[in-house]
């Protein structure tokens, strides 16, 4: 099974963003978190500059959209030339009819649950989608340390997965590093986002083979 690393570039130095996407040119894909300040407490990056990260990325952009009213504004995301899109289950009042939307405008569609909110219903549905990410952290903020109360949930989502027979990634995100992937990994994630842990390194692409081979090793 591959592993795929998914630097987020919440920790790039966003007066060089060109420059910065260069340093991860090694990454399976690169992680743009969207938050408008009220489905999480914290403001980034819209539409239009996603657009424009898109169209300077070498590497597939993963969009992680942290908003509110996601019916509405998630489908702009791929028709943008997202790679991937993802959505909040606590964000969607149809779901379903979203994945599919994302999916009729080319990007694989995706589905996030928070630390605490119960995974099984969304289970029922795999076949709509292309991913789901498991939150290991509150979203809003990076830096925060990854919770091992979300490891179980990582399992039961691997267990769904796998007797789905479909082909569908396991993300996580929040706190990962050389100090937690392999419990992600071991857990039965295959994606991995990592923020801090990329562009806090010297090398942000040296750090990004080196938490791939630790997740490989640890599967």
């Amino acid at each position: 099974m591959a592993v795929r690393i998914t630097p987020s570039i919440l920790n790039a130095d966003f007066a060089d963003l060109t420059g910065e996407l260069g340093r991860i040119s090694g990454a399976d894909l690169v992680h743009v978190d969207v938050m408008d300040n009220h489905f999480v407490p914290n403001l980034t990056l819209g539409l239009p500059v996603v657009e424009r990260i898109v169209a300077a990325s070498a590497v597939p952009v993963d969009a992680h959209l942290m908003i509110e009213d996601a019916d509405r504004w998630a489908r702009g995301y791929a028709e943008a030339g997202c790679a991937s899109v993802t959505f909040h289950a606590e964000a969607s009042v149809a779901p379903i009819r979203l994945a599919r939307e994302i999916r009729a405008a080319g990007a694989r569609a995706a589905i996030a649950v928070r630390p605490t909110t119960d995974i099984a219903p969304y289970l029922d549905y795999l076949e709509e989608l292309d991913m789901l990410l498991v939150m290991t952290v509150e979203p809003g903020f990076g830096g925060q340390r990854f919770l091992e109360s979300t490891v179980s949930k990582i399992a039961a989502a691997r267990e769904a997965i796998d007797a789905s027979g479909r082909d569908i990634w396991l993300q996580v995100d929040g706190g990962i590093s050389r100090d937690t992937i392999a419990t992600a990994a071991r857990a039965g994630a295959d994606t991995f986002v990592a923020g801090s842990a990329v562009y806090g390194a010297e090398d942000p692409n040296a750090e990004v083979t080196a938490l791939r081979e630790l997740a490989a090793a640890a599967r």
